[in-house]
């Protein structure tokens, strides 16, 4: 059976050779000021020592940063709005209305997953281990914000891909976000071959590396990308919903 399994791994993915996607560090754009941004302050605003410590990451990030990403687009999607689920092959999923009201108008999917590396963290962890805690915080920031921007690119590239059958997509969504259970990954995985792009799963549904993101697209005639909305969500720590609401405050100001 573990030949089997190894020798349909492998075959999958050569069919998925085209679909794998490594990235540049430099081709991302990161910006100290998206660091800022994640670090709660407004761009180029960051009190003294961040200025210079954010600079550093930047430069030691390229080095320390192996990213890349992958997705496979599957068809025969079922979307049963009355029960709230999404049936992806032989794999339900239970996302909740908020998914599941985005996709009415899918009929593919694209399943992606995508890595800044472990080398980033791993730096981070030596730079703490070594007493400099605030680097490695700066450092693990980058890391999240390294992988954020290579999801958005691959999530151009399946937005490209789409386009050529006169296709639209959705947002993307992830088990853990808008109240979708994070166990649900493993089922998200059962989609795609062993190791792909270098990350595997925990029994706790945790990724690793560490700085990895997972997901779904939905394709379709009248999908639409609408932007993520805090009110689809009651996570009031999500760092990127407080980032929107002190937005929203400064602007109504």
């Amino acid at each position: 059976m573990k030949k089997l399994k190894f020798l349909r791994d492998s075959q999958f993915l050569k069919e998925l050779q085209m679909r794998i996607q490594n990235f540049s560090f430099s081709e991302l754009s990161i910006s100290a000021s998206e660091i800022e941004e994640l670090m709660g302050f407004e761009p180029g605003q960051s009190p003294e020592p961040f200025p210079g410590l954010i600079k550093q990451a930047l430069e030691l990030a390229p080095e320390f940063c192996s990213i890349s990403g992958g997705f496979q687009i599957f068809g025969n999607v079922c979307v049963h709005p009355e029960n709230k689920t999404i049936q992806i092959e032989n794999q339900e999923f239970h996302p909740g209305k908020i998914v599941v009201t985005q996709w009415k108008e899918a009929t593919k999917a694209a399943v992606f997953v995508c890595t800044a590396g472990e080398g980033i963290s791993n730096l981070a962890a030596k730079k703490a281990a070594e007493g400099n805690e605030m680097l490695a915080y700066v450092l693990d920031v980058t890391g999240t914000v390294t992988v954020e921007k290579a999801a958005a690119a691959l999530q151009e590239k399946i937005r490209k891909e789409a386009a050529t059958e006169g296709l639209d997509i959705t947002d993307a969504f992830s088990p853990g976000y808008c109240n979708w259970n994070v166990a649900e990954q493993h089922k998200l995985f059962s989609l795609l071959p062993t190791g792909f792009c270098g990350i595997s799963l925990s029994d706790s549904s945790l990724m690793h590396p560490i700085k990895s993101v997972s997901g779904i697209t939905g394709i379709g005639t009248g999908c639409q990308q609408k932007g993520y909305q805090c009110n689809w969500c009651n996570d009031r720590q999500c760092i990127y919903g407080k980032i929107r609401r002190r937005k929203k405050t400064k602007k109504n100001l």
